[in-house]
Formats: C-alpha cells, structure tokens, sequence
C-alpha cells in the first residue's frame, strides 16, 4: 500500500510538471547520464544512456530515461518477438534513478553540457514534451533506436546544425555489429551470446558503420565528449557519480561450446558403435533431425514473421534446415524411403555451404555450433552409408 501511495504522488508530481510551461532558472543544468554494463541479466550488459534536469532553484533533479517498457502491455511477448513492443521516454526523480544502478554496482557518469540558457530551457522543453503520455511511445529498435540512440537524435533535433558530433574515436576500426556485440556479452552472458549468434543474421556481419557504433552507451559517451557547439566544445564538466565496488566476473563452465561438445561425443560414440554392430539407434536420428528442425522453424519465424531489422539473412536456416523436424518422424520407421538418400545429399551440401559463409565471414555463427555441425556431418554420412541397417 506504501509502494502504490508513493507511486500515485510520484505520478501526480510529473504529471503537474507537465500541466504547465516551467521556466528553468539560470541553475539550471542538462546533463548525459551513463551507467556502466551490468553482470547479471543478458539486457544490462550494453549500459545504458539518460538524460538529467537539474535546478537547484526550482528543487528539480529529473532523470529522462528513453529506456523503458511496460510488461502489462497486452500481448508483450508476442510484440517483443515481433519486434513491435512500443518503449517510452519517462520523466522521473533522479535520486530514483541513481539509487536502481548503484544498487546493481555500476558506474554512473555524468557529463554537464555547456549550453546557453536558451539552449537548456528548448532542450528541457522538447524533453517534456517528448514525455507526455500522447509522445512518449516510440518503436524500439536494438541497433538504430534505443535509449543511446536517442541522446544525439534528441540533441541534434533540439540544438540543430550549432551541434556537431565527433566520432573520430571510431576512425580506423574494423568492427562488425556482432562483434561489438561479443566484447559486452561474450564473456558474461556466454548462453545470451550463443543466442543472440542463432537469432541474428549475416546483416551484422558487415563491417559496421559510424552510425552503427552509437547503439552503444559507452560510445554515445565518447561520442560527446568530443563533440562541439558553437564550435566549442559541448561538455563542460565530467562527473563520476558512483563508483562501483570491484567485483569479478564469475567463469562460466557450462558454456554452449562445453555442452554441445560432450553431447557430440556421446552421440559419435554411439554413432561408432552403430558402425561396428552394423545397426542404426534411431532415436538418436529423431533427436538430430527434431532439434536442427526446430532451430530453423525459430530462425524462418525471425527471419520473415517479424520486424527486427538484424534477424534477416540468417544462414543459420542452412545447418538448421527446417524440413527436418519432418524427416524427423520418418528415420523413426524401420524402412526408410528411397528418397532419403538425396535428401542426406542436400542436407550435407547444406553443412558444406555454412562452413564456406564461415570461412569468408559472410556470416560469423556461433563457436557452439562446431561440435553440432560435425556430429551432423558424420551422422549423415552414417545414414548415407548405412541406410539398409536394421534400427534399435
């Protein structure tokens, strides 16, 4: 009950705010926030970008935090999936906003933009507007727009052509968009990592662009700290409002390569055995062509039932070829079609085309997939060979 009284002030304070023109004082502070990548959970671990109003005058401390989703959203799971969940900007306490991160130990930085009193009140200006309930959804995208993204937009829009951002700290840098990816979750997240290398396609593999640098916190940073207004430079002040405390990064020792390898060699040894007694263990065939089946089924849905932008081209589908998860409930039966020893043809020419989109880096698959492909490979040559055999 406490929690809801506090809520339904908190709601009608911003509401208020947003009922009348406030004139900010000459106090007044606009401020990037950027909160350093969390440990735990797969969506903290790029960081994250807000906005601060601050007026010692006024008793205003106001965090702008693009960043947010409401999980009551009728069908939420499914508009996630479909890449058609609606994010908004909310205007809330600061001190409400600090006390989330620092509580889940990341850094918080802040960088006080050298603007113009003009320029502070039309900055906070656009911010309220921009938070009230009729303006504040907007369609979230990973890579193009998302709560970093939208710093420099709302800037540019606000400050016009007196702004010019630098991203010189990009020049010379050979990055894709998957391997920007890798240097935030590869480490902590090795299970997200796998995922997101299954879900994403050869979109972003190539080499990624200026624009395509800024989808991370950390480097709309850097992008205004070296940018200019007026030809001077925009951030007069850097702040470190939290330090966290040191902490390691726990090793994880059940990642997806570990895993999937222990299961290929139980599935080669068995495949082995197969061989030397002249039988065919069916169920481990099921198994194969079930799962490869399933995956490709997953991947065909990003690929063409949703709008996400990164999920297209996914040759995944390739080594994860949908029709399997029918041939799967036909290498069940004891005597198989004569039409299964072309389809083991196409199937392996398939595995033959990953590895060759592999070796060019047309796109980059997940390490966890090698064991996976190779107990393919020799599972189907097995069939190929062995097609007659007598099944277990």
């Amino acid at each position: 009950m406490k929690k809801k009284f506090v809520l339904i002030l908190l709601l009608l304070f911003i509401s208020n705010g947003f009922s009348q023109q406030i004139t900010l004082s000459n106090r007044a502070e606009i401020s990037v926030i950027t909160v350093d990548p969390g440990t735990e959970q797969l969506y903290d671990t790029f960081g994250h970008s807000a906005f601060r109003v601050k007026d010692d005058i006024l008793r205003m401390d106001l965090a702008y935090n693009y960043g947010i989703f409401d999980f009551n959203t009728p069908n939420f799971y499914t508009k996630f999936a479909q890449g058609k969940l609606l994010y908004e900007l909310a205007a809330y306490p600061f001190s409400a906003f600090y006390r989330s991160y620092a509580q889940e130990n990341r850094r918080i930085r802040e960088q006080v933009l050298d603007l113009t009193q003009e320029e502070k009140q039309a900055f906070f200006n656009f911010l309220q507007n921009n938070a009230k309930p009729e303006n504040k959804s907007y369609l979230y995208d990973f890579f193009y727009d998302n709560c970093a993204t939208k710093l420099k937009e709302v800037a540019e829009n606000v400050l016009e052509q007196n702004v010019e951002f630098n991203t010189s700290f990009i020049e010379g840098k050979n990055e894709t968009l998957r391997s920007l990816i890798h240097q935030y979750s590869k480490q902590k997240h090795p299970w997200g990592t796998f995922g997101i290398d299954l879900a994403l396609g050869a979109i972003i593999d190539k080499k990624a662009t200026t624009k395509d640098y800024l989808f991370l916190p950390d480097n709309i940073f850097n992008a205004y700290a070296e940018s200019t207004i007026n030809g001077k430079p925009i951030v007069k002040k850097t702040n470190t409002l939290f330090t966290p405390k040191e902490q390691k990064i726990p090793v994880a020792l059940f990642s997806p390569t570990i895993i999937f390898s222990l299961f290929a060699l139980l599935f080669l040894w068995i495949t082995y055995r197969d061989y030397k007694k002249q039988k065919r263990s069916k169920w481990v065939d099921f198994i194969l062509f079930l799962c490869t089946g399933l995956i490709g089924v997953v991947v065909l849905l990003l690929w063409f039932a949703t709008d996400h932008t990164a999920t297209k081209d996914n040759y995944n589908a390739l080594w994860a070829f949908m029709p399997n998860l029918i041939v799967a409930f036909i290498v069940v039966k004891n005597n198989l079609p004569l039409w299964i020893k072309n389809y083991l043809f196409l199937v392996l020419i398939l595995l033959i085309v990953t590895i060759i989109l592999w070796i060019f880096k047309i796109q980059v698959f997940a390490v966890g997939i090698i064991p996976l492909l190779i107990v393919l490979g020799v599972r189907y040559l097995f069939l190929l060979k062995t097609i007659d055999l007598k099944t277990d």
